[in-house]
């Protein structure tokens, strides 16, 4: 999971395009009576506003530590007793009641983030009231190519084999593999942009994402990848977008467009054709981005010219001791450190306090802990992820 600072949830506060944009879709939708869920409230302000705007109860959900300023800044303003905080994932909250409205802003560069996609079908098939609504109600991605020879020279400069006399492609081809942010402006966008995908959120059932797109160029470059965006519907009449030609990016800490670099420039002639696919697979707690790429010289199929084939599983160095462990037929045994945290675990029965289990922790490892305070630590570390 990420995770903001304080600072960073006023920069997204401070963004008045996002937070206009959320206003007008609170009010849109939130009546006397109404019963709100705000789904990853942070420091709490759509909690905040939504009491301000009538709402009779709303339940406030965060796993972060920022929940407990939300606490503070509810009771500074008078809505400690209509906001339930709930320290918790949404997908393990049960509420005593279905609310009418959920509010959640959970995506991060595209809204295949994290769990946020997960999160939302839970929580609309579960927690939502019949005739209830979603703020975001949709989002629809857009992708483009770009000519960008500045960002992708930050891919590849490190990696220049000039600079020492050195090969260093084996850096540079993870470096090619990792998406970035990227301040787009029109003038970077090659051909029409596409839109490649919709996600309807009162609907939506899979995690997963698959497109393909093409183009035919109209004009002789350089290209040196793809850039993707979303415009987002709150509710009716109610959006935002972060597409190229923007005033600012919005919420520079959440929002901004996202760089799917080539592995090499491709150089395109007027009339040749793109062939795009694009996919993200979530795994584990987080997604697999692929991108592919065909130039087909005058858009003749038989003329292949270029092929690139990409993924965000390339961009981290990983070693054979990496995948060994994750075999099926490798047989584990704990490390020191998974010794004393089995130690540690088999003690929480809810029978013993922390500072009894760190005593029994530094009598059983007297050489890796130099205090009871060292031990009461680590104790603690596997208390804030595992306890109840």
């Amino acid at each position: 999971m990420s995770h903001y600072s304080v600072f960073d949830y006023g920069g997204m506060i401070a963004d008045r395009a996002r937070m206009d944009a959320y206003v007008r879709a609170l009010r849109q939708v939130i009546k006397p009576e109404s019963v709100v869920l705000d789904i990853g409230t942070g420091t709490g302000i759509f909690a905040l506003l939504a009491c301000q705007m009538g709402a009779r109860r709303v339940y406030a959900v965060e796993p972060d530590d920022a929940i407990q300023v939300a606490r503070e800044l509810a009771a500074a303003n008078g809505f400690a007793g209509r906001i339930e905080f709930i320290q918790k994932l949404s997908t393990d909250v049960t509420l005593p009641e279905r609310a009418d409205v959920i509010v959640s802003d959970l995506g991060g560069l595209l809204p295949w983030f994290q769990h946020h996609i997960p999160s939302i079908i839970d929580a609309r098939q579960r927690l939502l009231a019949p005739q209830g609504r979603l703020i975001p109600q949709r989002d629809r991605a857009w992708v483009a190519i770009v000519h960008a020879l500045e960002l992708y020279a930050r891919y590849t400069a490190g990696w220049d084999p000039v600079q020492f006399g050195l090969d260093m492609s084996a850096a540079q081809r993870i470096a090619l593999n990792t998406l970035r942010r990227f301040r787009v402006t029109p003038e970077h966008l090659l051909a029409e942009p596409r839109q490649w995908a919709t996600l309807d959120y009162a609907a939506i059932t899979s995690t997963d994402i698959h497109a393909e797109i093409s183009w035919t160029l109209p004009n002789s470059c350089i290209a040196h990848g793809l850039t993707c965006w979303f415009d987002r519907t709150l509710t009716d009449g109610v959006e935002l977008s972060n597409a190229p030609g923007q005033p600012e990016p919005l919420a520079p800490v959440i929002y901004a467009s996202l760089f799917f670099p080539w592995n090499t420039p491709i150089a395109i002639n007027a009339g040749d054709r793109i062939a795009v696919t694009l996919a993200a697979n979530l795994v584990g707690d987080d997604y697999i981005w692929r991108w592919q790429a065909r130039v087909f010289d005058r858009g003749r199929e038989e003329n292949l010219k270029a092929e690139l084939k990409q993924s965000t599983f390339l961009s981290a160095p990983l070693s054979p001791k990496h995948f060994h462990k994750r075999s099926a037929d490798y047989v584990p045994t704990l490390d020191a450190d998974g010794v004393i945290d089995r130690f540690v675990l088999a003690r929480m029965t809810g029978s013993k306090s922390m500072g009894q289990i760190a005593d029994e922790a530094v009598k059983q490892f007297p050489n890796r802990f130099s205090s009871w305070h060292a031990a009461l630590d680590r104790v603690g570390e596997l208390s804030q992820k595992y306890a109840r």
